[in-house]
Protein backbone atom coordinates (compact mmCIF):
# COMPACT_ATOMS: atom_id res chain seq x y z
CA UNK A 1 0.00 0.00 0.00
CA UNK A 2 1.51 3.55 -1.10
CA UNK A 3 2.03 6.35 1.07
CA UNK A 4 -0.98 8.09 -0.28
CA UNK A 5 -3.36 5.55 0.44
CA UNK A 6 -1.95 5.32 4.17
CA UNK A 7 -2.80 9.11 4.02
CA UNK A 8 -5.94 9.01 4.02
CA UNK A 9 -6.92 5.38 5.90
CA UNK A 10 -9.43 6.96 8.70
CA UNK A 11 -7.88 6.22 12.17
CA UNK A 12 -9.91 4.05 14.55
CA UNK A 13 -11.36 6.23 17.35
CA UNK A 14 -9.02 5.91 20.45
CA UNK A 15 -10.25 4.34 23.62
CA UNK A 16 -10.88 7.98 25.35
CA UNK A 17 -12.88 9.17 22.48
CA UNK A 18 -14.73 6.11 22.42
CA UNK A 19 -15.26 6.61 26.91
CA UNK A 20 -16.55 10.18 25.89
CA UNK A 21 -18.53 8.99 22.71
CA UNK A 22 -20.45 6.45 25.39
CA UNK A 23 -21.05 8.72 28.28
CA UNK A 24 -22.46 11.85 25.38
CA UNK A 25 -24.95 8.74 24.43
CA UNK A 26 -25.55 8.05 28.02
CA UNK A 27 -26.15 11.51 29.10
CA UNK A 28 -28.30 12.55 25.76
CA UNK A 29 -31.03 9.39 26.37
CA UNK A 30 -31.25 10.59 29.80
CA UNK A 31 -32.51 14.04 28.30
CA UNK A 32 -34.67 11.98 25.71
CA UNK A 33 -36.04 9.87 28.14
CA UNK A 34 -37.34 13.01 30.00
CA UNK A 35 -38.96 14.07 26.73
CA UNK A 36 -40.58 10.48 26.31
CA UNK A 37 -41.72 10.73 29.60
CA UNK A 38 -42.89 14.18 29.84
CA UNK A 39 -44.90 14.49 26.78
CA UNK A 40 -46.42 10.51 26.61
CA UNK A 41 -46.14 8.48 29.87
CA UNK A 42 -47.06 10.53 32.34
CA UNK A 43 -48.60 13.74 30.84
CA UNK A 44 -50.50 16.84 32.43
CA UNK A 45 -53.79 15.75 34.29
CA UNK A 46 -56.78 15.73 31.89
CA UNK A 47 -54.48 15.52 28.65
CA UNK A 48 -53.22 12.08 26.83
CA UNK A 49 -50.32 11.62 25.06
CA UNK A 50 -51.76 11.60 21.38
CA UNK A 51 -52.00 15.12 22.57
CA UNK A 52 -48.69 15.94 22.94
CA UNK A 53 -47.17 14.42 19.11
CA UNK A 54 -45.65 17.38 18.33
CA UNK A 55 -43.69 18.57 21.75
CA UNK A 56 -42.47 14.78 21.54
CA UNK A 57 -41.38 13.83 18.25
CA UNK A 58 -39.83 17.11 17.15
CA UNK A 59 -37.17 17.15 20.32
CA UNK A 60 -36.80 13.49 19.55
CA UNK A 61 -35.91 13.91 15.97
CA UNK A 62 -33.61 16.87 16.64
CA UNK A 63 -31.85 14.95 19.81
CA UNK A 64 -31.41 12.15 17.20
CA UNK A 65 -29.53 14.24 14.69
CA UNK A 66 -27.68 15.65 17.28
CA UNK A 67 -26.61 12.09 18.30
CA UNK A 68 -26.02 11.18 14.97
CA UNK A 69 -23.67 13.83 13.93
CA UNK A 70 -21.95 14.32 17.37
CA UNK A 71 -19.13 11.83 16.40
CA UNK A 72 -18.82 12.49 12.68
CA UNK A 73 -18.07 16.71 12.98
CA UNK A 74 -14.83 18.27 13.74
CA UNK A 75 -14.34 19.24 17.19
CA UNK A 76 -15.51 22.46 17.43
CA UNK A 77 -19.07 21.63 15.70
CA UNK A 78 -19.52 18.67 18.37
CA UNK A 79 -18.88 20.45 21.32
CA UNK A 80 -21.34 22.58 20.09
CA UNK A 81 -23.87 19.62 19.79
CA UNK A 82 -22.90 18.87 23.16
CA UNK A 83 -23.27 22.24 24.56
CA UNK A 84 -26.85 22.70 22.99
CA UNK A 85 -28.06 19.26 23.81
CA UNK A 86 -26.90 20.00 27.27
CA UNK A 87 -28.75 23.28 26.98
CA UNK A 88 -31.74 21.85 25.97
CA UNK A 89 -31.22 19.26 29.15
CA UNK A 90 -30.95 22.45 31.76
CA UNK A 91 -34.43 23.67 29.63
CA UNK A 92 -36.33 20.71 29.51
CA UNK A 93 -35.41 20.12 33.50
CA UNK A 94 -36.48 23.36 35.02
CA UNK A 95 -39.85 22.53 35.16
CA UNK A 96 -38.82 19.76 37.07
CA UNK A 97 -37.10 21.37 39.56
CA UNK A 98 -39.91 24.17 40.06
CA UNK A 99 -42.75 21.92 40.95
CA UNK A 100 -40.11 19.71 43.40
CA UNK A 101 -39.69 23.04 45.40
CA UNK A 102 -43.17 24.03 45.39
CA UNK A 103 -44.79 20.45 45.70
CA UNK A 104 -42.44 17.78 46.59
CA UNK A 105 -41.15 15.62 43.59
CA UNK A 106 -44.18 13.84 41.34
CA UNK A 107 -44.82 12.52 38.05
CA UNK A 108 -41.72 13.02 36.24
CA UNK A 109 -39.85 15.46 37.84
CA UNK A 110 -37.18 12.54 38.56
CA UNK A 111 -36.86 12.00 34.91
CA UNK A 112 -36.87 15.68 34.69
CA UNK A 113 -33.98 16.28 37.35
CA UNK A 114 -31.76 13.48 35.65
CA UNK A 115 -32.15 15.75 32.88
CA UNK A 116 -30.38 18.54 34.57
CA UNK A 117 -27.68 16.55 35.39
CA UNK A 118 -27.70 14.89 32.27
CA UNK A 119 -27.62 18.78 30.65
CA UNK A 120 -25.14 19.45 33.02
CA UNK A 121 -22.46 17.13 32.09
CA UNK A 122 -23.00 17.22 28.24
CA UNK A 123 -22.26 21.13 28.56
CA UNK A 124 -18.86 20.22 30.30
CA UNK A 125 -18.14 17.73 27.76
CA UNK A 126 -18.64 20.43 25.17
CA UNK A 127 -16.63 22.71 27.08
CA UNK A 128 -13.41 20.76 27.40
CA UNK A 129 -13.88 19.29 23.85
CA UNK A 130 -14.04 23.06 22.78
CA UNK A 131 -11.02 24.01 25.31
CA UNK A 132 -8.75 21.39 23.69
CA UNK A 133 -9.54 21.94 20.28
CA UNK A 134 -8.52 25.46 20.33
CA UNK A 135 -6.58 26.72 17.36
CA UNK A 136 -2.75 28.36 18.65
CA UNK A 137 -2.05 30.34 15.89
CA UNK A 138 1.35 32.17 15.87
CA UNK A 139 -0.36 35.49 15.49
CA UNK A 140 -1.38 36.47 18.81
CA UNK A 141 -3.42 39.57 17.35
CA UNK A 142 -5.24 36.89 15.34
CA UNK A 143 -6.11 34.38 17.77
CA UNK A 144 -7.24 36.79 20.12
CA UNK A 145 -9.40 38.69 17.34
CA UNK A 146 -10.53 35.36 16.76
CA UNK A 147 -11.91 34.21 20.23
CA UNK A 148 -13.30 37.38 20.86
CA UNK A 149 -15.52 37.23 17.54
CA UNK A 150 -16.51 33.87 18.21
CA UNK A 151 -17.27 34.76 21.92
CA UNK A 152 -19.87 37.47 20.35
CA UNK A 153 -21.24 35.06 17.69
CA UNK A 154 -21.83 32.74 20.64
CA UNK A 155 -23.85 35.42 22.65
CA UNK A 156 -25.82 36.59 19.86
CA UNK A 157 -26.97 32.90 19.31
CA UNK A 158 -28.00 32.21 22.92
CA UNK A 159 -29.80 35.24 22.45
CA UNK A 160 -31.69 35.06 19.61
CA UNK A 161 -31.76 31.04 19.16
CA UNK A 162 -31.26 29.46 23.00
CA UNK A 163 -32.98 31.72 25.09
CA UNK A 164 -36.94 32.18 23.11
CA UNK A 165 -36.57 28.10 23.53
CA UNK A 166 -35.98 28.06 27.00
CA UNK A 167 -38.88 31.19 27.02
CA UNK A 168 -41.18 28.79 25.27
CA UNK A 169 -40.50 25.60 26.96
CA UNK A 170 -40.98 27.60 30.32
CA UNK A 171 -43.90 29.08 29.63
CA UNK A 172 -45.66 26.22 28.12
CA UNK A 173 -44.56 23.46 31.19
CA UNK A 174 -43.98 26.24 34.21
CA UNK A 175 -47.52 27.61 35.60
CA UNK A 176 -48.19 28.75 39.01
CA UNK A 177 -48.04 25.38 40.89
CA UNK A 178 -49.90 25.77 43.74
CA UNK A 179 -53.70 27.89 44.90
CA UNK A 180 -52.95 30.71 46.71
CA UNK A 181 -54.73 31.69 50.39
CA UNK A 182 -58.15 33.11 49.96
CA UNK A 183 -57.99 37.07 50.70
CA UNK A 184 -61.65 37.93 49.15
CA UNK A 185 -62.71 38.59 52.65
CA UNK A 186 -66.31 37.37 51.81
CA UNK A 187 -67.79 33.62 51.66
CA UNK A 188 -67.28 31.50 48.04
CA UNK A 189 -68.18 28.87 46.30
CA UNK A 190 -66.14 26.30 45.07
CA UNK A 191 -66.89 25.55 41.59
CA UNK A 192 -65.29 23.98 38.90
CA UNK A 193 -65.88 24.82 35.25
CA UNK A 194 -65.98 22.44 32.18
CA UNK A 195 -64.03 23.50 29.05
CA UNK A 196 -65.24 22.83 25.60
CA UNK A 197 -61.66 20.17 25.13
CA UNK A 198 -62.65 18.52 28.19
CA UNK A 199 -60.66 19.94 31.07
CA UNK A 200 -61.46 20.61 34.41
CA UNK A 201 -61.20 24.02 35.78
CA UNK A 202 -60.98 24.88 40.06
CA UNK A 203 -62.02 28.74 40.94
CA UNK A 204 -64.04 30.45 43.56
CA UNK A 205 -67.51 32.05 42.97
CA UNK A 206 -68.62 35.18 45.06
CA UNK A 207 -72.92 35.49 44.21
CA UNK A 208 -73.92 38.62 42.82
CA UNK A 209 -76.04 40.62 45.06
CA UNK A 210 -76.76 43.19 42.14
CA UNK A 211 -77.61 40.79 39.57
CA UNK A 212 -74.27 41.59 37.35
CA UNK A 213 -71.16 39.37 37.79
CA UNK A 214 -67.63 39.97 36.61
CA UNK A 215 -64.90 37.29 35.34
CA UNK A 216 -61.52 38.17 37.03
CA UNK A 217 -59.25 36.94 34.65
CA UNK A 218 -56.20 35.29 34.75
CA UNK A 219 -55.77 32.93 38.00
CA UNK A 220 -56.86 33.61 41.61
CA UNK A 221 -53.28 34.73 42.64
CA UNK A 222 -52.99 38.32 40.74
CA UNK A 223 -57.11 39.28 40.65
CA UNK A 224 -58.08 39.00 43.88
CA UNK A 225 -57.52 42.68 44.54
CA UNK A 226 -59.71 43.58 41.64
CA UNK A 227 -62.29 40.62 43.12
CA UNK A 228 -62.62 42.15 46.56
CA UNK A 229 -62.89 45.75 44.83
CA UNK A 230 -66.13 44.71 42.91
CA UNK A 231 -67.62 42.39 45.44
CA UNK A 232 -67.74 45.59 47.87
CA UNK A 233 -70.28 47.03 45.00
CA UNK A 234 -72.47 44.01 44.83
CA UNK A 235 -70.91 42.29 41.50
CA UNK A 236 -70.58 38.66 41.35
CA UNK A 237 -67.46 37.59 40.93
CA UNK A 238 -65.88 34.47 39.48
CA UNK A 239 -61.69 33.44 39.85
CA UNK A 240 -60.54 30.53 38.76
CA UNK A 241 -57.35 28.72 37.69
CA UNK A 242 -56.61 28.81 34.42
CA UNK A 243 -55.84 25.41 32.16
CA UNK A 244 -52.30 24.07 34.06
CA UNK A 245 -52.31 26.18 36.81
CA UNK A 246 -53.02 25.87 40.64
CA UNK A 247 -55.60 22.96 40.76
CA UNK A 248 -56.40 22.87 36.91
CA UNK A 249 -56.22 20.31 34.40
CA UNK A 250 -54.11 20.74 31.23
CA UNK A 251 -51.12 21.99 29.84
CA UNK A 252 -50.17 25.85 30.67
CA UNK A 253 -49.67 28.38 27.78
CA UNK A 254 -48.42 31.71 29.52
CA UNK A 255 -49.14 33.34 26.49
CA UNK A 256 -52.64 32.38 26.31
CA UNK A 257 -52.96 30.01 23.28
CA UNK A 258 -56.71 28.66 23.43
CA UNK A 259 -57.10 30.35 26.60
CA UNK A 260 -60.03 31.68 25.61
CA UNK A 261 -61.85 28.13 25.70
CA UNK A 262 -61.05 28.93 29.82
CA UNK A 263 -63.19 32.20 29.64
CA UNK A 264 -65.69 30.56 27.50
CA UNK A 265 -66.21 28.12 30.21
CA UNK A 266 -66.75 30.86 32.68
CA UNK A 267 -69.42 32.57 30.49
CA UNK A 268 -71.19 28.94 30.33
CA UNK A 269 -71.48 29.14 34.20
CA UNK A 270 -72.44 32.50 34.82
CA UNK A 271 -74.95 32.53 32.23
CA UNK A 272 -76.61 29.46 34.70
CA UNK A 273 -76.88 30.95 37.90
CA UNK A 274 -79.81 32.15 39.31
CA UNK A 275 -78.23 35.14 40.62
CA UNK A 276 -76.72 36.37 37.57
CA UNK A 277 -78.82 38.45 34.68
CA UNK A 278 -76.98 36.72 31.30
CA UNK A 279 -77.00 39.67 29.73
CA UNK A 280 -75.28 41.93 32.75
CA UNK A 281 -71.57 39.65 32.37
CA UNK A 282 -68.48 41.50 32.32
CA UNK A 283 -64.85 40.59 32.58
CA UNK A 284 -61.54 42.20 34.14
CA UNK A 285 -58.41 40.65 32.48
CA UNK A 286 -54.94 41.31 33.67
CA UNK A 287 -52.15 41.18 30.92
CA UNK A 288 -52.38 38.12 29.05
CA UNK A 289 -55.38 37.89 31.08
CA UNK A 290 -56.51 40.83 29.37
CA UNK A 291 -55.39 39.89 25.63
CA UNK A 292 -57.80 37.12 26.64
CA UNK A 293 -60.26 38.62 27.71
CA UNK A 294 -60.31 40.78 24.47
CA UNK A 295 -60.24 37.87 22.06
CA UNK A 296 -62.96 36.17 23.55
CA UNK A 297 -64.87 39.76 23.58
CA UNK A 298 -64.70 39.53 20.00
CA UNK A 299 -65.68 36.34 19.92
CA UNK A 300 -68.42 35.60 22.20
CA UNK A 301 -71.10 38.16 22.67
CA UNK A 302 -72.03 36.96 26.09
CA UNK A 303 -69.29 39.18 26.95
CA UNK A 304 -71.12 42.66 27.29
CA UNK A 305 -68.23 44.72 28.75
CA UNK A 306 -64.20 44.30 29.36
CA UNK A 307 -62.01 46.20 31.64
CA UNK A 308 -58.49 45.08 29.78
CA UNK A 309 -54.86 46.10 31.82
CA UNK A 310 -51.77 45.21 30.33
CA UNK A 311 -52.48 43.41 27.30
CA UNK A 312 -49.32 43.04 25.04
CA UNK A 313 -48.74 40.76 21.94
CA UNK A 314 -48.57 37.05 21.79
CA UNK A 315 -46.88 35.73 18.52
CA UNK A 316 -44.67 37.25 15.92
CA UNK A 317 -47.99 38.61 13.45
CA UNK A 318 -48.67 40.37 16.93
CA UNK A 319 -45.00 41.87 17.59
CA UNK A 320 -44.72 42.59 13.66
CA UNK A 321 -47.00 45.02 14.18
CA UNK A 322 -45.72 46.11 17.75
CA UNK A 323 -42.05 46.49 16.85
CA UNK A 324 -40.61 48.48 14.17
CA UNK A 325 -37.51 49.73 12.30
CA UNK A 326 -34.06 48.35 13.87
CA UNK A 327 -35.96 47.37 17.16
CA UNK A 328 -38.09 44.47 15.03
CA UNK A 329 -34.81 43.83 13.07
CA UNK A 330 -32.70 43.58 16.13
CA UNK A 331 -35.72 41.24 17.99
CA UNK A 332 -37.26 39.31 14.64
CA UNK A 333 -35.26 36.15 15.19
CA UNK A 334 -35.74 36.41 18.76
CA UNK A 335 -39.66 36.54 17.84
CA UNK A 336 -40.01 34.08 15.22
CA UNK A 337 -37.72 31.47 17.07
CA UNK A 338 -40.12 32.04 20.79
CA UNK A 339 -43.26 31.30 18.29
CA UNK A 340 -42.01 28.35 16.61
CA UNK A 341 -41.28 26.87 19.86
CA UNK A 342 -44.27 27.87 21.58
CA UNK A 343 -46.08 26.32 18.69
CA UNK A 344 -43.79 22.56 18.99
CA UNK A 345 -43.99 22.78 22.94
CA UNK A 346 -48.01 23.44 22.93
CA UNK A 347 -48.97 21.52 20.02
CA UNK A 348 -50.84 24.27 18.47
CA UNK A 349 -51.02 26.92 16.67
CA UNK A 350 -50.96 30.77 17.28
CA UNK A 351 -54.13 32.68 18.08
CA UNK A 352 -55.77 35.53 15.70
CA UNK A 353 -53.90 38.94 15.96
CA UNK A 354 -55.90 41.05 18.06
CA UNK A 355 -55.55 43.78 15.92
CA UNK A 356 -57.79 41.83 13.89
CA UNK A 357 -60.29 40.58 16.57
CA UNK A 358 -60.61 43.70 18.39
CA UNK A 359 -63.17 45.81 16.16
CA UNK A 360 -65.28 42.78 16.91
CA UNK A 361 -66.03 44.31 20.24
CA UNK A 362 -67.86 46.99 19.06
CA UNK A 363 -70.27 48.73 20.13
CA UNK A 364 -69.98 46.91 22.88
CA UNK A 365 -68.06 49.24 25.80
CA UNK A 366 -64.05 48.76 26.53
CA UNK A 367 -61.48 50.04 28.93
CA UNK A 368 -57.90 49.78 28.45
CA UNK A 369 -55.56 50.64 31.10
CA UNK A 370 -52.14 50.63 30.05
CA UNK A 371 -48.58 51.41 32.19
CA UNK A 372 -47.02 53.99 29.34
CA UNK A 373 -43.88 54.50 30.77
CA UNK A 374 -42.58 51.89 33.59
CA UNK A 375 -43.30 48.99 31.01
CA UNK A 376 -42.30 48.25 27.32
CA UNK A 377 -45.03 45.34 26.84
CA UNK A 378 -48.07 47.38 26.52
CA UNK A 379 -47.22 49.72 23.51
CA UNK A 380 -50.09 48.47 21.50
CA UNK A 381 -53.12 49.55 23.93
CA UNK A 382 -53.45 52.71 22.18
CA UNK A 383 -54.28 50.91 19.02
CA UNK A 384 -56.60 48.56 20.24
CA UNK A 385 -58.31 51.00 21.95
CA UNK A 386 -58.60 52.95 18.61
CA UNK A 387 -59.76 49.64 17.02
CA UNK A 388 -62.32 48.44 19.63
CA UNK A 389 -64.73 51.74 18.30
CA UNK A 390 -66.64 54.83 19.76
CA UNK A 391 -67.44 52.96 22.96
CA UNK A 392 -63.75 52.60 24.06
CA UNK A 393 -61.96 54.75 26.50
CA UNK A 394 -58.44 54.63 27.43
CA UNK A 395 -56.62 55.40 30.87
CA UNK A 396 -52.73 56.18 30.61
CA UNK A 397 -50.75 55.40 33.19
CA UNK A 398 -47.43 56.96 33.55
CA UNK A 399 -46.68 56.14 36.85
CA UNK A 400 -47.56 52.78 37.72
CA UNK A 401 -45.63 49.70 36.68
CA UNK A 402 -47.26 46.42 34.92
CA UNK A 403 -51.26 45.47 35.87
CA UNK A 404 -49.78 47.99 39.14
CA UNK A 405 -52.87 50.80 38.55
CA UNK A 406 -55.10 49.32 41.31
CA UNK A 407 -51.87 49.20 43.44
CA UNK A 408 -50.64 53.09 41.97
CA UNK A 409 -54.28 54.20 42.01
CA UNK A 410 -56.58 52.40 44.43
CA UNK A 411 -59.05 55.07 44.78
CA UNK A 412 -59.05 56.68 40.90
CA UNK A 413 -58.83 52.65 39.77
CA UNK A 414 -62.18 51.89 41.98
CA UNK A 415 -63.82 54.61 40.54
CA UNK A 416 -62.84 54.25 37.03
CA UNK A 417 -63.66 50.23 37.07
CA UNK A 418 -66.43 50.04 39.11
CA UNK A 419 -67.98 53.23 36.99
CA UNK A 420 -67.24 51.44 33.79
CA UNK A 421 -69.48 48.36 34.89
CA UNK A 422 -72.01 50.21 36.53
CA UNK A 423 -72.86 52.07 33.05
CA UNK A 424 -71.73 48.78 31.11
CA UNK A 425 -73.61 46.38 33.14
CA UNK A 426 -76.61 48.81 34.25
CA UNK A 427 -80.14 47.08 34.68
CA UNK A 428 -82.04 47.97 31.53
Amino acid sequence: MDSTALAHTPTAPTRGALRRHLVFYEATLLVAGHVVDDSWLQPADGTTASDHLVSGLVPLALIGLGVWAYPRARAGASALIAIALGLFGLIVGIEAAYYTVQLGPSGDDGTGLLAIAAGLLLIGIGVVRLWRSRRRTPNPWWRQSRRLLLGVAAAVAMFELVFPVAVAYMATHIARAVVPADELGVAHEDVTLRTSDGLSLEGWYVPSENGAAVIAFAGRKGTQRQARMLIRHGYGVLLFDRRGEGASEGDGNMFGWDGQRDIVAALDFLEQRPDVDPARIGGIGLSVGGELMLQTAAQDDRLAAVVSEGAGTRSIAEELEEYHGLQLASLLPFVAMKTAAVAVFSNGTPPPKLTDLVPEIAPRPSLFIWASTLSDIETMNPTYHRLAGANSSIWELDDAEHVRGLATHPEQYEDRVVGFFDAALSRP
